[in-house]
């Protein structure tokens, strides 16, 4: 795949690309696929070229303009969007829903930079992981499934719970462990204090879930 990144638009980074290649294995032509928080649009055109027809939805103009360029230049289409979570496709059904949402906790006061914005995620890591997981239902066809990654900086356990609040039966379809990540470690004060990570610090698991929604519409 070849993959271009604007200024200011967050690069893939390990979590991503693990969730990218679930969204291959999954992904079956025709399907009707949503990319929120979309990025560099790697998860899109990952679907797209798997045959899957992608929509991608981020806020950031940038990114949104890199979806589109990342497409072209791996010669599938992304329809991208630009907004905030299920904005866009009001009264739309998908039958796969991906997203690697910020999910890093960030301090109580701490400034947020516009390109924190791609990872600022509130003081619980959990600003954009709740509204998905409870708006999820209403843009899935039946059958269909939310897929999530994160790690546990944002509680694997309570996403898992969220989803079950909105009716989606939620597994671990994979996870790893790896050292924690640069901006995990810059804020490692504030995880240690809050009980997210233990006091060592040298590593976080990362996992990415499937959330499946009936197949019945309810």
């Amino acid at each position: 795949m070849r993959l271009a990144v604007l200024p200011g638009v967050f690069r893939p980074r390990p979590d991503s690309r693990m969730l990218a290649a679930v969204v291959a294995e999954l992904v079956s032509p025709g399907d009707r696929v949503l990319d929120l928080c979309t990025g560099s649009g790697l998860l899109a055109v990952t679907a797209a070229l798997a045959g899957g027809r992608a929509t991608a939805v981020d806020l950031s103009r940038r990114a949104v303009a890199t979806a589109r360029l990342n497409g072209r230049l791996n010669g599938v289409r992304v329809d991208a969007r630009r907004g905030s979570l299920f904005g866009p496709v009001a009264g739309e059904r998908f039958d796969l829903i991906v997203s690697n949402p910020p999910y890093i906790p960030a301090a109580p006061g701490a400034r947020t930079t516009r390109a924190a914005r791609a990872w600022d995620a509130g003081g619980d890591g959990r600003a954009l992981l709740d509204p998905l997981c409870a708006g999820a239902p209403a843009h899935l066809r039946p059958g269909g499934a939310l897929l999530l990654v994160h790690s546990q900086l944002a509680g694997i356990e309570a996403t898992q719970a969220a989803c079950a609040r909105a009716g989606l039966a939620c597994s671990v379809l994979r996870d790893q462990h790896g050292p924690l990540g640069a901006i995990g470690r810059e804020r490692l004060k504030h995880l240690v204090d809050t009980g997210v990570i233990g006091g060592d610090g040298d590593a976080e698991r990362t996992a990415v879930l499937l959330a499946r929604a009936p197949m019945v519409a309810e």
